[in-house]
């Protein structure tokens, strides 16, 4: 298959490695800036276009989005008209404008569209779905996510200001940015009917979005979830609290799992994988479902429901007042 990356910063850069790990041939790239475009050229010897429908007129089979998020839509509609299957990194955009009409010429050019939350690939994650999913802490009753990283610390070599997350206008801010945490509560616990946030620009970071979050979701399960996101805190902070009627799961990114067992004891799952792992395996996904072997496990649909939940989180910020969605 021939694969076209749209945006070469650092997410687009390490698809390419994996593709070529994978044993992915044929790639071209496009990014308006001709440094990146030449390093991806040099390092990782793949071809090069002068823009985004040059790329696209070459037919690839797969082209894959590492845009700033408010470029995500028109840009994964122009590669479905194109022919092309999609991978778009999240969120699959920063507001609903258009969402539904690039969903259906999808549908229509059978074309799959697939958005990158690659956490659902995550080994540590994914045992904590398996002890929950297997009745181990009985009926699940409250999820607590949180992340957190002070941002000039994501990519030390740039200059946060120059991202897209310090922009309201390019989809920043910390309520989109760390949706991952949106997205696997909604597939650990169930369907989310309704949205309460308090956040805000709180820290002196240079942003005009909110760099805090505090956000509390009923689950059609009965389940309630709290979720805080954060871009302020130094070190790094990324954990998962299931808290069942007959006991408790606990997974720390960086440290593995915990099961809380019938005797009060504590089982630990010291699964701490390679965190390129999670974006290998979704990869891999990926191309078994362009090869037909295998169905999203994130639909553009999916992506589309966790955007609008994101968004619901930022009106009721606003509002002060609960959302259903």
């Amino acid at each position: 298959m021939s694969f076209l990356i749209l945006g070469c910063g650092s997410i687009g850069q390490r698809h390419i490695r994996n593709l070529r790990m994978l044993g992915v041939q044929d790639i071209s790239a496009y990014d308006p800036m001709a440094e990146r475009l030449e390093l991806v050229a040099r390092e990782h010897g793949v071809s090069t276009c002068p823009s985004i429908e040059a790329g696209l007129a070459n037919k690839p089979d797969v082209a894959l989005i590492c845009t700033p998020p408010h470029l995500h839509t028109s840009i994964a509609r122009q590669a479905v008209d194109a022919g092309a299957h999609v991978f778009v990194e999240k969120p699959i955009a920063h507001k609903l404008d258009g969402l539904d009409d690039l969903l259906r010429a999808a549908e229509m050019h059978k074309r799959i569209l697939y958005v990158a939350y690659n956490l659902r690939f995550h080994a540590g994650l994914r045992k904590l779905k398996e002890i929950l999913d297997s009745g181990a802490i009985g009926k699940l009753l409250v999820i607590r996510a949180e992340v957190g990283q002070y941002l000039p610390d994501w990519r030390p070599m740039q200059d946060y200001r120059a991202g897209y997350n310090v922009s309201a206008a390019t989809g920043g801010g910390i309520i989109l940015d760390a949706s991952h945490e949106l997205d696997y509560v909604r597939w650990l616990g169930g369907e989310v009917e309704s949205v309460a946030c308090v956040a805000g620009h709180l820290s002196d970071l240079e942003m005009d979005v909110e760099d805090i979050a505090a956000i509390t979701l009923r689950l059609s399960n009965h389940v309630i979830a709290e979720v805080h996101l954060d871009c302020v805190q130094r070190g790094y902070a990324r954990n998962c609290k299931l808290i069942g009627s007959d006991g408790t799961l606990i997974w720390e990114f960086k440290e593995g799992v915990r099961q809380l067992l019938p005797d009060k004891t504590w089982h630990v799952y010291p699964i701490v994988p390679d965190p390129n792992d999670m974006y290998v395996a979704e990869l891999s996904h990926f191309l078994a479902c362009v090869r037909g072997e295998e169905s999203p496990r994130v639909s553009g649909a999916d992506g589309r429901r966790v955007l609008e939940i994101a968004l619901a989180a930022k009106r009721s910020a606003q509002t002060r007042c609960e959302v259903a969605v």
